[in-house]
């Protein structure tokens, strides 16, 4: 007998929260310069919001400093005015159009702050996770309501359904911690 439950579907939508979390958690700032700390910024530009990787060149020329080339000149403000709202904590200091972005050390209470948003980041992958779970729990139902499969097949799935599930938390749980003592400095 078959099952609509296609755990290779499963497995591909809960690395998919897993991946959307790492994302997340590369913009934090860390203390260190890093382009994906400005993927979050969207700038307002030809009367639409665009990505700033699609205005500029964002680059690290040191471990301290990050660099944003703006490719038209007539963009150079509503860049920087990104920049400043995006709430990143960085002062950028403009020369043509090059705009310097040095990173400041994070005061203990931004540290804190930080940390606090990891959580809620890792948080907001399990529940995705959850959600997979549920949907791949749901089809299990109505496949054993069906008569598409036995009680005890149901249960079996259900079974690797949870244990996938509890590897992809256990991955989740991992780089929320990793990226908080990261950033606390432990």
């Amino acid at each position: 007998m078959t099952t609509t439950v296609d755990k290779s579907d499963l497995q591909r939508r809960m690395h998919g929260a897993v991946e959307v979390l790492k994302h997340d958690l590369g913009g934090l700032r860390t203390g260190r310069a890093s382009t994906a700390l400005l993927d979050t910024i969207t700038v307002e530009v030809y009367g639409a919001h665009m990505p700033l990787n699609q205005v500029a060149t964002v680059s690290v020329p040191e471990p301290r400093m990050l660099s944003v080339q703006v490719w038209d000149r007539s963009n150079v403000q509503p860049v920087e005015k990104a920049i400043r709202t995006a709430n990143l904590g960085l002062n950028p200091i403009t020369d043509g159009q090059l705009i310097r972005l040095p990173i400041p050390d994070l005061t203990e209470e931004r540290r804190k702050e930080l940390a606090k948003l990891v959580g809620q980041y890792a948080e907001k992958a399990r529940i995705a996770v959850r959600n997979v779970r549920r949907d791949g729990m749901d089809h299990l139902k109505q496949d054993e309501r069906k008569h598409e499969i036995s009680e005890d097949e149901r249960k079996r799935l259900e079974q690797e359904v949870q244990k996938l599930t509890d590897q992809t938390i256990a991955e989740i749980d991992a780089a929320a911690e990793a990226k908080e003592n990261e950033i606390l400095g432990r």
